[in-house]
Formats: C-alpha cells, sequence, structure tokens
C-alpha cells in the first residue's frame, strides 16, 4: 500500500484528506521548524508520497507576526524538502499553496488563468509565492518530483466560523433553533469569490499527486462566481428562517477584489478532475454539521 505522509494533518482540508486516503500525519505537537525531529520524522515514516498542507493560513495573523509567517510557511517547506532528500525520498509531493497569491486581479483577466503574474498583497501570499518557487526548484535539481496547488476558496462540514460562510451557516442554525435572535450580523457581502466543497479539494489534491506534472502548478477552484449574500440568502432558505441581516462596522474590511473567479482548465486537462459537489449541497452539509455541534 502507498504510504502517504500529510502534514497539517488537523486542518479542515487534513481531516478531509485523511477520512478520504490512507494517510500517515507528523507525530502530534511536531513543528515543522525542528529540523532534527522532523527528519528523524521522516527517517521513521519512510513515506512514498507527501501531501504538504502545513501552514500558518490566517491572513491577519501574517500581518501581526510576518516572521513566524515565513518561518512556518517558507522555512518549514525547505526543512521538509531537506528531510526528505537526506531520507532518499524518491516518491512525489504535492504542496498546496494559495489563490490568493495572485493578488489584486483586474475584472478583464477573469477567470484567472495559471499563467497570472503574481502580486501578493500580504505577508501569508508572500510566503507562499516564496514556497512555491522553492519546491519548483527543487523539482528541478532533487531527486523526487513536486507538484503545486493553487487552491482558492473552499467550504465544507468541519471549517473553522473564521470564515464567513462557515460563520453564517453557525448564526442561520443558532436562530433556527432558538438560541440567538433572528439577526444575522454581517460584514461586506456584496463580493464575489469562487467556492469549492472541501471534498472535492481533497479529491483534487490526490489526483494531482499522482497525475500532475512534475514543476506544473494548478488552480483548484469551481470556475463559478457565487456573491457572499447570494450564499447566505441561501443558508437562510435552508433553513427555513426569517432573519433581519445587520451589517456590523467592525466586520467590515476594505475588500481590494470585488469579483474573483478562476479557471481549472489545466487541472481537468492533466487529471481529468472537475467539481461534483453542488453549492447546495455544500451549503446544507454545512447547515447539517453546525446543527449536530450546537444540539
Amino acid at each position: 500500500m502507498v504510504k502517504h505522509l500529510l502534514t497539517g494533518a488537523n486542518g479542515f482540508v487534513g481531516k478531509t484528506m485523511q477520512a478520504a486516503l490512507p494517510c500517515v500525519p507528523l507525530p502530534v505537537g511536531l513543528d515543522l521548524r525542528d529540523r532534527a525531529a522532523l527528519n528523524a520524522a521522516i527517517a521513521e515514516i519512510q513515506p512514498d508520497m507527501v501531501i504538504h498542507l502545513a501552514a500558518q493560513s490566517f491572513v491577519p495573523a501574517s500581518f501581526e507576526n510576518p516572521h513566524e509567517t515565513f518561518d512556518i510557511n517558507f522555512y518549514g517547506t525547505l526543512n521538509l524538502l531537506e528531510a526528505l532528500q537526506s531520507n532518499a525520498f524518491k516518491g512525489r509531493m504535492l504542496f498546496v499553496g494559495s489563490g490568493d497569491t495572485y493578488g489584486r486581479v483586474p475584472e478583464d483577466a477573469l477567470p484567472v488563468r495559471e499563467e497570472h503574474p503574481l502580486h501578493p498583497r500580504n505577508p501569508y501570499a508572500v510566503s507562499k509565492v516564496a514556497a512555491e518557487a522553492l519546491c519548483y526548484q527543487w523539482s528541478q535539481t532533487s531527486g523526487f518530483e513536486i507538484v503545486m496547488a493553487r487552491p482558492f476558496n473552499h467550504i465544507g462540514p468541519g471549517q473553522s466560523p473564521r470564515f464567513a460562510i462557515t460563520d453564517f451557516a453557525r448564526q442561520v442554525t443558532e436562530i433556527r433553533l432558538g438560541q440567538r435572535p433572528p439577526v444575522l450580523q454581517v460584514g461586506d457581502i456584496d463580493v464575489t469569490r469562487d467556492f469549492t466543497d472541501v471534498r472535492d479539494v481533497e479529491r483534487a489534491y490526490a489526483l494531482l499527486l499522482e497525475k500532475g506534472r512534475n514543476g506544473g502548478v494548478y488552480n483548484v477552484c469551481s470556475g463559478r462566481e457565487h456573491s457572499i449574500r447570494e450564499l447566505l440568502q441561501r443558508l437562510i432558505a435552508l433553513a427555513g428562517v426569517v432573519v433581519r441581516i445587520d451589517q456590523i462596522p467592525a466586520r467590515l474590511r476594505p475588500a481590494e477584489q470585488r469579483r474573483m473567479v478562476a479557471s481549472f482548465e489545466a487541472l481537468h486537462r492533466d487529471t481529468g478532475w472537475q467539481p461534483l459537489i453542488p453549492i447546495e449541497q455544500s451549503l446544507q452539509d454545512l447547515l447539517n454539521d453546525w446543527e449536530k455541534q450546537l444540539q
């Protein structure tokens, strides 16, 4: 059986990967910044494939502590690459970057494709650009292959309520269960984003690991544009509640990108992947997940 090493196993996508693939996570508490411990873990596991998800991925935290973000996202990736090489790894690695690396994309350049210039606008995105470039270099000069993914927004059961759609699903469920007044607190909901179900994302990663081109970079996205307001209204309708929507100044952040949608043409061409789970199902599963947690 192929042994998949998974970093970031306790994150949103990591938990979904573990449910779908036989994965071996890094030991609990192991920090990618600890080179000796990482090297020992790789020597013990001897993986055939690697899915590298571990990262500091919260953008506000990257502004608060850019050094830590770089230490984890760039130097942590370098430490992983060196540990794999020193243990004679000959398999394939998937590096998971971010669609945030494109930065501000003009509307006439949508849907954004992989050849679009990278203009990162926060320390998190910069760290991912740097780590992706590092992985490309290693894909060309080391003894193993690396494929890079640039995922866009994803949603599904188990996501942290730090993210807008999941937070709305929690609020709507609390209202339906009578745990809060019928008032939804929101920020800027008149922007559009490209959402993919986390289970489709997991499937894309597995296919990229198997079929992606060495040194290739792939958008992982739905290719569909949804406004936050539209998805909020769908959640309200699915839950069968009547609510008032209150825009809270504290939740308003200047959204530099009013519209976003990307192309998964390269991913489809090389792996045959396409999204299968409709947004309605993702939203319903989110509501079901919150109902279990809140009852």
